[in-house]
């Protein structure tokens, strides 16, 4: 009955495939939301064998000119999608059709007929100093009052914000991993923390990070009003009351990094920024790219070479501005 198939039972399929492999959570959200996309460009009940090439191509030249962002709302609008997303698009809907040959659903996996739309890569900007030291500072205090700009108060939750952002930036760590953070998973002995990878299962990765006195400091800090109770598998950072101590999840991080930011001043605050001011300190500092790959926790040196190419230019800028030869003028 595989030729019956039809294009949302495929797409349900795939997600409860993805489930059982133990992909993160995150990762099938994506998943999710592709295929949200797909069903307001094929309406009614597709079968899966008679979507090919030409379809596709029809699909995704539609969400580069007549996709609708919020098509239910009051006011639905064409929105162009960023280059990045479409070609993430392509990815998770090759992981489809890659999955039905392997299931023999369809003969052939008509995304690989469809080039991957071109994407350039990020401009890399890591954090200042200066910036840092803004952003903790905004910690401590409330925004002043708009009518009495010389009030403010003391923010309930200073030593717990801090300690985010320093062990954002002393480790590298992706926002699932600070997220999935637990008490045990903590050594302030040994200045080290045990990351969970981004999926369970087969997708797992567990590595061990490290962190200086400072950042480890902030995270006792962050632990004293829950000392007395605290258990190794309750999280590291959490939200809510003494009364109902909650996970911090992804999006209040954002949230928070974002009111933070707002208050600082600083501009483009969002949670793998400091991952990448963390990689291209680290290897600024002399850093080598190898042990670098293991903290960061990336499969390949891909990633890792472009911080390091970041790092050489911001050296070869260095050396230009500082130069003694050039500076004293010898001739």
């Amino acid at each position: 009955m595989a030729h019956k198939l039809t294009l949302k039972q495929a797409c349900q399929g795939l997600i409860h495939y993805k489930n059982a492999v133990g992909l993160s959570p995150h990762t099938i959200s994506d998943y999710k939301t592709t295929f949200k996309k797909l069903f307001l460009f094929f309406e009614g009940e597709n079968l899966l064998k008679d979507i090919g090439r030409k379809e596709m191509v029809q699909f995704f030249a539609w969400l580069q000119e007549d996709y609708i962002s919020n098509p239910d709302g009051i006011a639905p609008r064409k929105k162009p999608l960023a280059p990045k997303t479409i070609r993430n698009i392509h990815t998770n809907l090759s992981a489809l059709w890659a999955w039905a040959v392997d299931e023999e659903l369809v003969k052939k996996n008509v995304m690989q007929e469809i080039d991957k739309p071109p994407v350039s890569p990020p401009v890399i900007e890591p954090f200042t100093r200066e910036d840092v030291a803004a952003l903790f500072k905004a910690c401590d205090t409330t925004r002043s009052w708009k009518t009495r700009s010389s009030v403010s108060y003391a923010r309930p939750t200073a030593d717990r914000d801090k300690a985010i952002i320093l062990t954002l930036l002393d480790t590298g760590v992706r926002t699932s991993g600070l997220c999935g953070m637990r008490h045990g998973d903590v050594s302030l002995s040994a200045n080290s923390i045990r990351v969970r990878g981004k999926g369970a299962g087969k997708d797992s990765k567990e590595r061990i990070v490290y962190i200086g006195k400072t950042t480890g400091k902030a995270i006792w800090k962050n632990l004293l009003p829950r000392m007395s109770e605290i258990r190794e598998e309750d999280h590291l950072f959490v939200v809510g009351t003494e009364e109902d101590w909650r996970p911090m999840s992804r999006h209040a991080l954002g949230r928070l990094l974002k009111r933070i930011a707002a208050r600082a001043g600083v501009k483009d605050v969002y949670q793998h920024r400091f991952r990448h001011t963390f990689a291209i300190t680290y290897i600024r500092n002399d850093g080598d790219i190898f042990t670098l790959q293991a903290l960061l926790g990336h499969s390949d040196l891909t990633m890792v070479k472009r911080y390091a190419r970041v790092a050489n230019v911001d050296c070869e800028a260095a050396h230009r501005k500082a130069s003694p030869v050039d500076n004293w003028r010898l001739r």
